[in-house]
């Protein structure tokens, strides 16, 4: 896997993130991303080969594997990082969305007609949902794996001994050893433990862009003074404007004069 070109493209999902976000996404890469990449592919890279069992039936080694391990620790963890931050590429989509919007309506009605949003990487309207959503699912998708981790190998730990029972083609009860479990045991509980810190980060965002649009829509419902109107100039924004998109300061001399009876969401 490319992970320079993945941390590229999510580098640009900074722009529109809070501060949490940010945080979030130095924690990714940090102690997740660069971990994997230096530390923990190494670590498991020889996790089949080293599986030694006290049996020399064919077979019986790879099945006992199998048992045991139904998903390496390492690609479930690569599966993970792909899931977890794809959600984010939904704000970049969106955000490109209302910038071609934005650049086919220039192009129609001439650089004279007020903008449809004045600033396309604001989280209004439709935009601050997908973010929300893409908080969302990201949250979702850590409980997810961090359940099925916990589940396939019956707790965070590493055992140094497993033992397979009535498994075909071995004869018998058969002991199986892992090689190096202290140390991937603490990898284990690193990643874990960074997944953890993730999930707290991704509450404290949502949390924290519930409140900051609450407060803006009180904000929004208490009654303006000195608002003056005049008549329209630009009719291009009767039919154009969404709401809650354009995210213009209602005291804006140009918002008055392009679109005066709009109320700002």
């Amino acid at each position: 896997m490319d992970w320079k070109t993945f941390q590229a493209l999510l580098s640009g999902v900074n722009k529109y993130s809070t501060a949490f976000g940010r945080i979030w996404l130095s924690v990714v890469f940090v102690f997740r991303v660069l971990v994997y990449v230096v530390a923990a592919e190494r670590v498991w890279g020889d996790e089949q080969k080293d599986f030694d069992c006290n049996t020399k039936q064919p077979g019986c080694t790879n099945v006992c594997y199998d048992e045991f391990f139904p998903i390496s620790n390492i690609r479930l963890w690569a599966l993970q990082l792909i899931f977890v931050t794809c959600p984010s590429l939904l704000v970049i989509l969106h955000v490109a969305y209302r910038e071609d919007r934005e650049r086919r309506h220039r192009l129609k009605h001439g650089d004279q007609c007020a903008k449809l949003y004045d600033n396309t990487g604001k989280k209004h309207g439709g935009l601050w949902w997908t973010y929300l959503l893409s908080l969302i699912f990201k949250l979702l998708i850590e409980l997810l794996f961090l359940y099925l981790l916990h589940t396939l190998w019956y707790g965070f730990g590493m055992p140094r001994l497993v033992q397979c029972a009535n498994v075909a083609p071995c004869p018998n009860t058969v002991d199986c050893y892992i090689a190096r479990p202290t140390e991937k045991k603490v990898f284990t509980y690193f990643m874990v433990g960074a997944s953890a810190v993730c999930i707290v980060l991704t509450i404290c965002e949502i949390c924290y862009l519930i409140f900051h649009r609450l407060l803006r829509c009180l904000n929004k419902d208490r009654p303006r003074r000195g608002l003056s109107h005049s008549p329209s100039t630009c009719r291009c924004h009767h039919k154009l404007v969404e709401a809650g998109e354009l995210g213009l300061d209602p005291g804006d001399g140009k918002l008055q004069a392009s679109a005066p009876k709009l109320t700002p969401t």
